[in-house]
């Protein structure tokens, strides 16, 4: 590896990743001014808001993993030069969007009455959660279909309009909330409920700027993609759930370990859970970053791995994991000197500040863990190896982490009960074994590279075949 090449890749990754890093940030900016109104509005709204949200997402979640499959499948499809396969893989990936989304609106409804019945809340705050989500669900398909075609542009290299019309959502989300929150212009009063409203607006609305897109695009327009509309393809949809459960189900893992957590240190005390939580989502912030670039480094192998490309592809890897290393100094660097500031964005509570401080100390530290472990799976995904990514982050979520977690915060077993920072050594306990296994896994999959031997649908296979 030489530096010019360093350098090249870097500015190769960069280019990608960015608009997609201002996109995730744009995405947070929603859920922030979500909850920020409505917590103008009572108390009441404001958790109404957050219960629903804590639903929603996980959802949302799951369906964007299996989606994210299709970045993949067309960057590797325009690799190799075969841009009609990426479009029927694309309408297929549409079906399977659609079903889910469907699925998820019918699941919403024959859950209600057990929710009505059996879930013990304020009776005001389970009427908000209810509402917002009997709005939302009708956004889903918006969404899903958005997602669709994000992945296909993303998958030709093309990730900018990602960001501009994540840019024109929270530009409508704010007016949006105003109007159904505070009911104006003639709209219903709703409360907190009206952000559920708004947010299938824009979700419907970012769907339709991204279609504009693909059919105003020049590059794209080449691929022919409504050409090649079709019935479900039995065959396809299952090769795509292949590769896309592994993702959802792995992401799905790590989200719901820190939903558990937060659970299992509520009887602590709000100042504990509220510690907690600021140097969660300060952590989470800082993951995008990461988060970003592996999604990059998935479209630039998968292109590579289609051209045959797979020495190109390796070197993309290591100097991913060189860049993802120098980010991880920078942002670990501000967390540790900046974190009493940081906590104090979040509270005036000097208690909670305290422990926050702690805290964000721990979670500086797995921030090299997560790392690794981010852009090591995005360059599986580029090479469509997905199921062993599944296995590596439940092991290491849930049997590593949380189990070293557990030990630590609640028993006396090791040491004296460390509460909540027991937990975040948990968390780099767990992050750690993913980053270790999910970057051996790379190296065995560049192994078998080099023989000729990829995951099941490569591109490259079967041009080392012939």
């Amino acid at each position: 590896m030489t530096l010019d090449k360093f350098f090249t890749d870097t500015k190769d990754l960069l280019k990608l990743a960015y608009p997609i890093l201002i996109a995730q940030l744009i995405q947070t900016l929603m859920s922030f001014a979500d909850t920020v109104m409505a917590g103008r509005v009572s108390a009441t709204d404001l958790a109404a808001v957050a219960v629903a949200s804590s639903i929603w997402l996980p959802i949302i979640l799951t369906i964007s993993g299996v989606v994210m499959a299709l970045s993949a499948i067309v960057s590797q499809f325009a690799g190799s030069k075969q841009s009609h396969k990426a479009a029927h893989s694309t309408i297929q990936t549409a079906w399977i969007a659609l079903a889910l989304s469907i699925l998820t609106i019918i699941g919403f409804y024959a859950g209600v009455p057990a929710v009505e019945q059996h879930v013990e809340l304020e009776p005001e705050l389970k009427r908000l959660m209810i509402e917002y989500l009997s709005y939302i669900v009708w956004g889903g398909p918006g969404y899903c279909l958005y997602l669709v075609l994000r992945n296909f542009a993303e998958g030709f290299s093309f990730t900018k309009p990602t960001m501009i019309i994540s840019i024109i959502g929270l530009i409508i989300n704010i007016p949006a909330n105003y109007v159904f929150i505070y009911g104006e212009f003639g709209a219903p009063e709703l409360g907190g409920a009206g952000c559920g409203i708004a947010t299938a607006i824009v979700y419907w609305t970012m769907f339709i700027g991204m279609l504009i897109y693909v059919l105003a695009s020049k590059k794209l327009a080449q691929i022919k993609l409504f050409d090649a509309i079709s019935l479900p393809d039995l065959k396809e949809i299952k090769t795509i759930l292949a590769l896309g459960v592994p993702i959802a189900l792995s992401l799905l893992f790590e989200v719901s370990l820190f939903a558990v957590v937060a659970i299992i240190l509520a009887p602590f005390g709000a100042q504990i859970v509220a510690s907690h939580q600021i140097a969660l989502n300060f952590s989470g912030l800082v993951f995008m970053v990461p988060l970003s670039i592996a999604l990059a480094v998935t479209i630039k192998v998968g292109t590579a791995v289609g051209e045959n490309k797979l020495q190109q592809a390796k070197e993309m890897c290591a100097n991913s994991m060189v860049l993802g290393f120098i980010i991880a100094i920078c942002t670990a660097s501000i967390t540790i000197v900046f974190r009493e500031q940081i906590a104090m964005i979040y509270t005036n509570e000097s208690e909670v500040i305290a422990l926050a401080v702690q805290l964000m100390f721990l979670a500086a530290l797995f921030q090299f863990s997560d790392f690794i472990q981010v852009i090591s799976a995005g360059a599986l995904r580029g090479y469509k190896d997905t199921k062993s990514i599944l296995y590596i982050t439940f092991v290491s979520y849930w049997v590593v982490g949380l189990s070293f977690g557990l030990i630590l915060g609640l028993t006396d077993w090791l040491v004296p009960q460390m509460g909540p920072a027991g937990f975040w050594i948990g968390f780099i306990s767990g992050l750690t074994t993913a980053a270790i296994f999910l970057a051996w896994r790379l190296k065995v999959i560049q192994k078998r590279a080099d023989l000729g031997i990829l995951p099941k649908g490569s591109q490259a296979i079967q041009q080392n075949i012939a």
